[in-house]
């Protein structure tokens, strides 16, 4: 008899992921569901390989939880159909392929050729993208309040924060598909798979996850206050009619390298002190 194995992450949408994950029960009522803490078993390979192969496999959680996922089973063949049951209380992944909270969503298609980001030597792959700029910095403060609270955090304040007082821009050199940019003052610069990020954050528009390539954004040339009074265009793709401090390049291999360290996301996932990253498609 086949059966659902569902991986849900505890910690998902601060702390309610657990809870979340069992209104499977009544989704799949009258099927066989086994739960599996992936912070109590997180071997992922071998839960996979102990499968039938009738059996299907739930990821219960929020883009961190798919990141994890698709890094930890990279070099598998999955033949069992995967799902995602989203959790997670940004879902940027869920906004970018159309769909909402409570369904089952069909993962197997978009589990093919998705991009590689190279950071500090190690090589992770996303479904999202990664964010380099205030975005990291916002990942990385939001980590830090994250070990003192269980309340929400709320990454929009952490940037307009950011955007005033704490973040300071920094000088970059963007290279896409071997040809040089440069830029002073950067705030952003993040380059995507899907169209969403951090949240609700539409940072390129016109990126389509079918077309094979990534879209790299840099959000340039600007102080702090024109900074800020962009920023919340960005929730509706707007900020790109900015051309005088916004510039959109696509392409199958970006590097994007800061004069100094700042911290990284990868699909909400953040890396410290990083001063450049390579995306290959």
């Amino acid at each position: 008899m086949s059966k659902y194995t569902v991986l849900y992450n505890p910690k998902s949408n601060n702390g309610q992921g657990g809870a979340e994950a069992k209104a499977l029960d009544t989704l799949l009522k009258g099927e066989t569901v086994e739960y599996i803490d992936v912070f109590e078993n997180g071997d992922t390979k071998a839960i996979i390989g102990s499968l039938q192969a009738d059996d299907k496999l739930i990821i219960a959680g929020g883009d961190g939880s798919l990141n994890h996922f698709i890094n930890d089973t990279y070099d598998m063949d999955i033949t069992n159909e995967v799902f995602f049951f989203p959790t997670g209380s940004g879902n940027d992944f869920l906004s970018s392929v159309g769909e909402e909270k409570g369904k089952l969503i069909p993962l197997n298609s978009f589990l093919g050729k998705l991009p590689t980001v190279t950071v500090n030597g190690k090589d992770y792959r996303f479904i999202n993208g990664v964010g380099y700029g205030i975005d990291g910095y916002c990942c990385e403060v939001g980590d830090k309040m994250r070990e003192t609270t269980d309340k929400p955090i709320n990454y929009t304040s952490i940037a307009i924060k950011g955007l005033l007082f704490h973040f300071k821009p920094v000088n970059a050199k963007v290279t896409v598909d071997g040809k040089v940019h440069r830029f002073k003052k950067v705030w952003l610069a993040p380059t995507m798979f899907g169209k969403y990020y951090g949240g609700g954050m539409i940072p390129t528009p016109d990126q389509k996850r079918e077309d094979g390539t990534v879209s790299t954004m840099v959000y340039h040339n600007c102080g702090k206050l024109k900074a800020l009074m962009v920023f919340p265009s960005i929730f509706k793709g707007e900020h790109v009619k900015h051309t005088e401090m916004i510039s959109v390049f696509k392409g199958h291999r970006v590097t994007v390298e800061f004069d100094q360290p700042t911290a990284l996301q990868i699909d909400g996932e953040t890396i410290l002190g990083v001063t450049s990253y390579t995306v290959k498609i």
